[in-house]
C-alpha cells in the first residue's frame, strides 16, 4: 500500500488534517510543539465515484475501494537534520514513506502559536526543505566515496556516482534532489538511499474556511515554489475537515456548498497523492462486490492479475476488458460484448486507467 508522510513545522495543522483524513483515528492535536512524537498511521480509501456507479450496474452487494496509508509525522524545526526536536527520529519516519504531503500554514490566527512567531509560508517551506536536504546530503556524502572506489571496476557503480554527483550539487544549494534531472537508471541506482527530497511531494496549503474556495496570497506563494520544484499543491482547510466529520452525512454537502465548494480539500488531496506516484486503477465487478485495484502505470495484464493473487499472474490466459465509460453506456458486460466493446486481450496488453476486467486463468 502506498504510504504518504504528512510533514511540516509544528502547529501547522498536520494532526488535525490526519484526524480528518482517517476519521476514526485519534491522533492527538494540540496547540504546542512536538505534540506528536510517535507517528500516527491510518489507512484511507481513495474517493472514486466510478466504483459506486459500477456497483449499481453490476448489482454488487458491496464496494471495495483502493486505499492509501497516511503517516502523521511530528513537526520538524530548524536543526532537525542535526537532531534538534528529535529530528533524526522524525526524519527516519519520513524516509520509509513513498511520498510526502507537506502541510503549510496559509492562514492567520493569533490564538494558534507559530513556532517561528509569524505567518510566512515561503520561509516555512525553506526551513523544512533545507532540513530534508541537509539530511540527504549527509546520506550522499557517506555513500559517494565508496561508490567512486567501486566504479573503477563496476559499471553500475559508475551510474551511481553520476547520480550522486548530480544530487550533491543540488543539495549543496539547499534545493530538493528531485531538481537534479536524473535519468530513470540514475534514480534506480540511488533508490536504496531513500532520499527525502527525491520523493514526490504535494504541498497542502492549509487555509481558513473563508479561503477554501479561492485560496489567498499565501497559497499563491506556495504555488510558485511548487511550480519551480515540480511539486503539486492542494488547498485544504484542516479545521473545515475536522468539522465535516462531526456532521451527519446529509448535512456535509450543504456545509461545503455554503463555503462555495463542491467537495472538501481532503478528497482532492487523497486523489492527488494516489496519482502522484503514477498509480492507476482498474476494476472488477460481480454480484459479490465491485472492487478497485491499484497498479503502476504501464503494467501489463498478467501483472495486473497478479495484484489480485500471485497465482493469477503465473496462470494468466487472457483478460476480457471493457472501458468503464463503455460499460456504463451499454449497461452490462453482455451488452458491451454484443456491441464489440468487450475485448479479449493477451499477455502484452497494457492495462488502462478505468478498465473493467475479468481475468481468465488456468488456476
Amino acid at each position: 500500500m502506498l504510504k504518504a508522510g504528512i510533514v511540516g513545522l509544528p502547529n501547522v495543522g498536520k494532526s488535525t488534517l490526519f484526524n480528518a483524513l482517517v476519521a476514526n483515528a485519534k491522533a492527538e492535536a494540540a496547540n504546542f510543539p512536538f505534540c506528536t512524537i510517535e507517528p500516527n498511521v491510518g489507512s484511507v480509501s481513495v474517493p472514486d465515484d466510478r466504483l459506486i456507479t459500477l456497483a449499481e450496474v453490476g448489482k454488487s452487494a458491496q464496494t471495495v475501494p483502493t486505499r492509501v496509508e497516511f503517516v502523521d509525522i511530528a513537526g520538524l524545526v530548524r536543526g532537525a537534520s542535526k537532531g534538534e526536536g528529535l529530528g533524526n527520529q522524525f526524519l527516519g519516519n519520513i524516509r520509509v514513506c513513498d511520498a510526502i504531503v507537506h502541510v503549510v500554514r496559509c492562514f492567520e490566527n493569533e490564538d494558534i502559536i507559530h513556532v517561528e512567531a509569524s505567518i510566512d509560508p515561503v520561509r516555512d517551506i525553506e526551513i523544512i526543505t533545507l532540513e530534508l536536504a541537509l539530511s540527504d546530503l549527509a546520506q550522499v556524502d557517506r555513500r559517494i566515496d565508496r561508490a567512486r572506489k567501486a566504479s573503477r571496476t563496476d559499471a553500475d557503480a559508475k551510474v551511481e556516482v553520476i547520480a550522486l554527483e548530480k544530487v550533491r550539487e543540488v543539495l549543496d544549494a539547499g534545493k530538493p534532489a528531485r531538481l537534479a534531472n536524473l535519468t530513470d537508471e540514475e534514480k534506480e541506482a540511488i533508490a536504496v538511499l531513500q532520499l527525502l527530497t527525491l520523493k514526490p511531494t504535494i504541498y497542502a496549503a492549509n487555509v481558513s474556511e473563508d479561503d477554501l474556495a479561492t485560496g489567498n496570497a499565501f497559497v499563491e506563494k506556495v504555488r510558485a515554489i511548487a511550480d519551480a520544484e515540480n511539486a503539486e499543491v492542494t488547498i485544504v482547510s484542516a479545521q473545515v475537515e475536522a468539522e465535516l466529520i462531526e456532521l451527519p452525512d446529509d448535512e456535509r454537502q450543504d456545509f461545503l456548498e455554503s463555503l462555495g465548494v463542491k467537495e472538501g480539500g481532503l478528497k482532492s488531496l487523497i486523489r492527488a497523492t494516489y496519482h502522484l506516484l503514477g498509480l492507476r486503477t482498474y476494476f472488477t465487478v460481480g454480484p459479490k462486490e465491485a472492487r478497485a485495484w491499484t497498479i503502476n502505470a504501464g503494467m501489463k495484464a498478467p501483472q495486473a492479475a497478479g495484484v489480485i493473487h500471485s497465482d493469477f499472474e503465473k496462470s494468466f490466459i487472457r483478460a476480457e476488458t471493457v472501458a468503464f465509460k463503455d460499460l456504463i453506456e451499454t449497461g452490462s458486460m453482455s451488452a458491451a460484448r454484443a456491441k464489440g466493446l468487450l475485448r479479449s486481450e493477451g499477455k502484452e496488453y497494457v492495462v488502462q486507467e478505468g478498465d473493467v476486467i475479468l481475468f481468465l486463468t488456468s488456476a
